[in-house]
């Protein structure tokens, strides 16, 4: 369920685009947006998800996903415990963001979905990312991991193939696609890379 391009936003204003050009994995994420902003961005991205069949994650905000009825919540280590939020959750989808492989499997054995592990290369979109993972950590998780792993951090149409060969099922971007000129022509690119790395390890 967790695999592919997924694309994190801050609002809907790039939505459409992003959909229409094949992403299947949403997640909205804005750390200054008020509760209201926030709730009225996530019922237009469920709108719109819901139409092109698209997962829909919230970040962080498990009162915005129930609110919205989205698919899912990413949470990060200073959110509710994952045990909490499947009370809550019941069986949507929870990931978690992780930056070290003891902390992903922890995640794991609390009953997260997926694992979201980064960054992977230096990133300017996420100012509080830390330390470097890199590819090699990332190889290890997967060797170690059996839910689905999330890349993130860094991550272009010049390195995603890279990425994917090192065990990741999916691929997060923020800036690869919000800062392009053409978002939908991005992920479309973007995700032909994703395939074609796929096709490769099938080989």
């Amino acid at each position: 369920m967790i695999k592919g391009l997924y694309v994190i936003l801050e609002n809907s204003t790039l939505a459409k685009d992003v959909l229409e050009g094949g992403c299947s994995l949403l997640q909205l994420r804005n750390k200054t947006a008020t509760t209201l902003q926030l709730l009225e961005e996530a019922r237009k991205l469920r709108e719109l998800t819901a139409l092109y069949k698209a997962i829909f994650i919230v970040n962080d905000r498990v009162d915005i996903a129930l609110a919205v009825n989205a698919d899912g919540v990413h949470l990060g280590k200073e959110d509710l415990p994952i045990p909490i939020a499947r009370k809550l959750l019941g069986k949507r989808i929870i990931g978690f963001s992780s930056d070290n492989i003891e902390e992903a499997l922890r995640a794991q054995r609390e009953g997260a979905d997926y694992i979201s592990i980064g960054p992977i290369f230096p990133t300017q979109s996420k100012p509080d990312a830390g330390p470097l993972v890199g590819l090699e950590t990332l190889r290890e998780l997967r060797s170690k991991l059996s839910i689905p792993l999330v890349a993130i951090g860094g991550i272009n149409k010049y390195n995603l193939i890279e990425v994917v060969k090192s065990g990741a099922d999916a691929v997060a971007v923020i800036s690869a696609v919000s800062s392009s000129a053409s978002p939908r022509q991005a992920v479309e690119e973007l995700l032909a890379l994703f395939n074609k790395a796929k096709e490769e390890i099938n080989r």
